[in-house]
C-alpha cells in the first residue's frame, strides 16, 4: 500500500460548507491556493507549502483558523440542499473482483443530492462567480451549454438561489433530461443536433452577447471546476482510505474531476498513479473536437489513459499534450477496453453488487477491473469514482435489452 509522506501532509478538509447548525464544534480548516500539478512542484519550506516553477516560487501557506463559538446543542439539519453536497460514501467492490490481485473501492457520487458528481462543480462554479463579483444571486442570468449532468448540477443550485438559468443543448438530448431541467425551472434552448455540443456553445455565447445581465459559467474552462475537486473530492478520498490509496481511476470528461482530485492525491503522495478513462468516440484527449484539450485538464497528471472502444479500434497516443490518432501505437501508457465489456460490467454491478450506475461509471468500473488483474498491482487499493446514478440512463443502450423485455410483458 502506498504510504503518506510525512512532509507533504494536509489535514483532509470537511465538505466545503459546514454550517454551525450542523456542526456545533467547527472542524479544523486548512486553506490552500490551488495550482495545476504540471505547472508546479510542491515541497515544504519552513512549515508551509511552496509551489515552484523555474526560478519563481509561490508560497502556499497553511492557514489555521480557530473559531471561538459558544458550545451549544445543535440539530443535524442542513440549512439548504447545497449543504448536502460532498462527503459521499465509499464502498468495496466484492463479487466483480473475485480472483483479482488488488482491491477496488468505489466513491459513489451517485449519492449527491442531484445524483451526480456535477453537483460539486455546479455549486463550486456558482460560489466562485459570486465571490468574484461576476454574478449576483437572483439577478444575474446564468447560461451554460451542456449535454450531460452539469446542467442539472447548476439548475438545482440556481433554484436555491432564485437565479434564472438558461441551458443550451443539442436537440438530440433525451426527453428525460429535459424534463428534469424544466422541473428545476431552467429554460432550455435546443440547438442543431448535427453541430453537437459546439452548436450549443455557440448559442450560449450568442445569448450572453445579447444580454448584458447574463453570465456563462463555462465548465470546460472554469478553474472552479477543478478547484472544487482539489478542495473536497481529493481530501475525502485521502481521509476515507487513511492515505492508503495507490491508484485513482476517474473519467476525463471536462478534466475537472481527474485533475483536481488527482492533483490533491499526488500532492499528498507522489507515488499515487492517476488513470483517466474516456470513450474513444468522443475522446477528450479530444473534447468536443478531435485534438481539443479543455484548458482545465492537466494531461501531464495522467499516468495512464484507458479508452472504451465500440466496434472500431483506434489508439490515442499522447505527445506534447496533443492527441494523435494511431492504429499501431506502441505507447504503453494507453490501454483500452471494449464497449461490450463496459456494458457487461454495468449489469454485473447492478446484479452482483446492488449498484445501479451510469454510462461513465460502467467505463470506469471496466477500466478498474483491468487494473486489478495486473500482477504489478497485487495488494494495491484502486479508488474509482462512479460519477452518476444509473436511473438517469434508462433510455440508453445500457438498459436497451431490459427495455425490450419489460415492453413485452403482459398481465397474467
Amino acid at each position: 500500500m502506498a504510504q503518506s509522506s510525512s512532509l507533504l501532509h494536509l489535514p483532509a478538509s470537511k465538505p466545503f460548507i459546514c454550517p454551525p447548525k450542523r456542526h456545533p464544534f467547527p472542524p479544523f480548516k486548512a486553506s490552500v491556493n490551488f495550482a495545476l500539478y504540471n505547472k508546479t512542484k510542491f515541497n515544504v519550506q519552513n512549515g508551509s507549502f511552496a509551489a515552484t516553477k523555474g526560478a519563481s516560487s509561490l508560497v502556499v501557506e497553511e492557514e489555521e483558523e480557530e473559531e471561538q463559538e459558544e458550545e451549544f446543542e445543535a440539530v443535524n439539519i442542513a440549512e439548504d440542499v447545497t449543504q448536502l453536497i460532498g462527503g459521499t460514501p465509499m464502498i468495496y467492490l466484492n463479487k466483480v473482483t473475485e480472483g483479482c490481485v488488488a482491491n477496488i473501492a468505489a466513491k459513489l457520487e451517485s449519492m449527491e443530492p442531484c445524483r451526480s458528481v456535477k453537483d460539486r462543480i455546479g455549486l463550486g462554479m456558482v460560489l466562485e462567480a459570486e465571490d468574484s463579483g461576476a454574478i449576483s444571486p437572483g439577478k444575474t442570468i446564468l447560461v451554460e451549454p451542456t449535454s450531460g449532468n452539469t446542467g442539472l448540477g447548476i439548475a438545482f443550485v440556481a433554484a436555491t438561489k432564485g437565479s434564472k438559468l438558461i441551458v443550451t443543448m443539442p436537440a438530440s438530448i433525451n426527453l428525460e433530461r429535459r424534463i428534469l431541467l424544466r422541473a428545476f425551472g431552467a429554460e432550455i434552448v435546443l440547438t442543431d443536433p448535427e453541430k453537437g455540443l459546439k452548436g450549443a456553445v455557440d448559442k450560449a455565447e450568442e445569448i450572453v452577447l445579447n444580454n448584458p445581465n447574463a453570465f456563462m459559467l463555462q465548465q470546460f474552462d472554469n478553474m472552479a471546476n477543478t478547484k472544487i475537486h482539489f478542495e473536497t473530492t481529493g481530501p475525502e478520498i485521502w481521509e476515507d482510505t487513511l492515505g492508503n490509496v495507490d491508484i485513482l481511476v476517474a473519467g476525463i470528461g471536462t478534466g475537472g474531476t481527474v485533475t483536481g482530485t488527482g492533483c490533491y492525491l499526488k500532492m499528498m503522495n507522489k507515488e499515487i498513479k492517476v488513470v483517466g478513462v474516456e470513450p474513444a468516440e468522443r475522446s477528450i484527449i479530444s473534447g468536443e473536437n478531435p485534438g481539443y484539450v479543455p484548458s482545465i485538464l492537466d494531461v501531464k497528471l495522467l499516468d495512464e489513459v484507458i479508452e472504451v472502444f465500440g466496434l472500431a479500434f483506434k489508439m490515442m497516443i499522447l505527445q506534447d499534450n496533443i492527441a494523435f490518432e494511431s492504429l499501431h501505437s506502441t505507447n504503453n501508457l494507453i490501454h483500452w477496453v471494449t464497449n461490450d465489456e463496459a456494458v457487461d460490467m454495468a449489469r454485473r454491478l447492478a446484479l452482483e453488487e446492488g449498484l445501479l450506475v451510469g454510462i461513465s461509471s460502467r467505463a470506469a468500473a471496466a477500466a478498474s477491473i483491468s487494473l486489478v488483474k495486473r500482477p504489478e498491482n497485487a495488494g494495491k487499493l484502486i479508488v474509482v469514482i462512479f460519477p452518476s446514478f444509473g436511473q438517469r440512463y434508462i433510455p440508453t443502450v445500457l438498459f436497451h435489452s431490459i427495455h425490450e423485455e419489460v415492453q413485452q410483458m403482459q398481465a397474467r
